[in-house]
This record gives structure tokens, C-alpha cells and sequence, in this order.
């Protein structure tokens, strides 16, 4: 639980009624990122487990306002609510952070999955972000990243060729680095075909973001000191 002099306010008004709650701050923004996979209990976000009208006079909610906006006066529900629905008082700097790991994360997902039509080839990071500068897209810190990829789509194609298209990869190893397949492409994609050949060599076929090329091309060479044979199928 974070001190009282640390927490900052996370407050909702509905109905005409206003709600307070007093929260660690780098919690209060994991809980809110909707790309957060960790589960964060209510009573650690909280300072004080209190629903106040005004958290500065220490004046708190009364039962009738809780009930009349959240139909309960359990308190952690009613923070969750606060947190899910109203606004933070972050810090400048928390925002800033913030919306730049979220621009990150949209960056790598649309360079690991979007590739040019016109040559079936991925578009670098830098590309993609240069694209986003000129197209001026602003990262909502507390919007998904799914959701703003597709903005971000939107608004770049104007500029860039790009789509996402997933792309199928033949691949050949040989004997001393096939015992290694498995684990080495599981992250990039999806085995769909695959042959031992009588020599100990591996060959298939992986389907995978078309973004993906480049680094599965490295991959594979690196595994396999540089005898491995990847070939794009159209």
C-alpha cells in the first residue's frame, strides 16, 4: 500500500455526484493499460481504503451517493470503478513515459506484422515511425495497442504502402541444427508442413506475420551457421 504523501487522486463524477480515491500512481497506470496482462489487486493501489467526496478536506462519500451511482458501497468495487472509468492525475512525466511505451509497442506490432504489397517485403521501424511523425498520429496512452495499430494503419497508408498480410516461409536445416527447429521458430510462427529428409535435414513451412521475414531469414542462419535455406512462397 503506498503513503499517503506519495498517492496521487483518481477521481470519477457521475450523476452529479464527485468520488475520490487516493492511489499509488505507477500502479493506478498499470491497472488502467488495457495491454497490462498483470493482475493487480484493488487494496494494493490504494492508499487508504476510503471513498471520499473531496480526498483534500478528507470529506468522504456518503452510502446514498455510492449507491445512487455504483449500486454498491463496497469500497473496492467502488475503486475499481473510480480506476476503470475516471480520470488519473498523472504526473507529466508518468504521461510522457507512458505514451511513448505505448508509441513503441505500436511500432514493433505493425513492424512485425505489416509488409509493403508492392514488394512483399517488411517496412523497417524507422520507417514506420517516420511515417506516424509526418502523418502527426498522437498515441492515447490508455487506449490498446490493437486499437491505435488501426488508426495508425489509417493514417499511414496515405503515405506508405503497407497492409498486414501474413506470408508463408519455406525453410531447409541442416542435420546438426534441425534438432533446434522447433524451438526456434515457435516464436515466429506456425509450422503448417514439415519433412526429415534421409540426410538428418529438416524442411517446412512456416506461416507467420509477413513482417517477420527478415528476422526469421537471421534466425535461421544464425542456428545454423549460416547453411540454412529460406525461401518466401508467393
Amino acid at each position: 500500500m503506498v503513503n499517503i504523501d506519495d498517492a496521487i487522486i483518481a477521481r470519477l463524477e457521475s450523476f452529479g455526484e464527485k468520488f475520490e480515491i487516493l492511489v499509488d500512481p505507477d500502479l493506478a497506470a498499470d491497472f488502467r493499460n488495457p495491454d497490462n496482462e498483470k493482475e493487480i489487486d484493488i487494496e494494493d493501489i490504494l492508499a487508504v481504503e476510503e471513498i471520499f467526496k473531496d480526498s483534500k478536506k478528507g470529506d468522504k462519500a456518503s452510502d446514498e451517493s455510492m449507491n445512487k451511482v455504483f449500486e454498491t458501497t463496497d469500497v473496492l468495487e467502488v475503486a475499481s470503478q473510480i480506476l476503470k472509468k475516471g480520470n488519473i492525475q498523472l504526473t507529466a512525466e508518468q504521461r510522457r513515459q507512458m505514451q511513448e511505451d505505448k508509441r513503441r509497442q505500436v511500432i514493433a506490432k505493425i513492424a512485425r506484422e505489416g509488409i509493403n504489397p508492392q514488394n512483399g517485403l517488411p517496412h523497417p521501424a524507422q520507417r514506420i515511425e517516420n511515417a506516424m511523425n509526418e502523418a502527426k498520429v498522437k498515441v492515447d496512452a490508455f487506449k490498446s495497442v490493437d486499437e491505435q495499430v488501426q488508426i495508425t494503419l489509417k493514417a499511414i497508408k496515405v503515405l506508405i504502402p503497407i497492409k498486414f498480410e501474413k506470408v508463408k516461409m519455406a525453410v531447409r536445416l541442416p542435420s546438426t541444427a534441425a534438432g533446434n527447429a522447433y524451438s526456434a521458430i515457435r516464436p515466429f510462427g506456425q509450422i503448417i508442413n514439415e519433412e526429415w529428409q534421409q540426410d538428418g535435414s529438416w524442411i517446412g513451412i512456416v506461416e507467420m506475420p509477413g513482417g517477420l521475414q527478415d528476422n526469421f531469414n537471421h534466425k535461421m542462419a544464425s542456428i545454423s551457421g549460416g547453411e540454412a535455406e529460406t525461401k518466401l512462397i508467393k
